[in-house]
């Protein structure tokens, strides 16, 4: 018979927006924390109407399922994933599929500066939402 083992699996993970979430009254929101996505996670937010209606909505719907906290905001519901900076989104979404893939990402990007395009790997994140490599 095999003891039985306690194993501990990291589902929380912190990052920090570039710019941030700039609310009603001006406070600027960077720091949160996204959780590892579930089947449900994704399930839902495809079946979501706002999503049936436009497929561009889905990355809204499901990172507000698995977006945890944002700054000092008690919610982080959809509509504050709208009002986010196009860089912070896209952000987001890359932290999104860095902590659910099993493979690397490979990004496809384009040069500030010349405009080339060229593919990108990009390592997992560590547990301080950094890259491990």
């Amino acid at each position: 018979m095999l003891p039985d083992v306690h194993v501990v699996i990291q589902t929380e993970y912190e990052f920090s927006l570039p710019r941030g979430f700039v609310d009603a009254q001006g406070g600027v929101h960077r720091r949160g924390s996204m959780r590892l996505a579930t089947a449900m996670d994704e399930i839902e937010a495809v079946n979501d109407p706002r999503v049936q209606v436009n497929e561009a909505y889905l990355p809204v719907v499901l990172l507000s399922r698995v977006v945890l906290r944002l700054g000092e905001l008690p919610l982080v519901n959809p509509q504050v994933l709208e009002g986010l900076f196009a860089s912070d989104m896209a952000y987001l979404e890359d932290v999104y599929l860095r902590l659910n893939s099993q493979e690397q990402v490979i990004l496809g990007v384009a040069c500030p500066h010349c405009g080339g395009r060229f593919d990108l790997q990009v390592a997992p994140l560590s547990s301080t939402g950094e890259s491990s490599a």
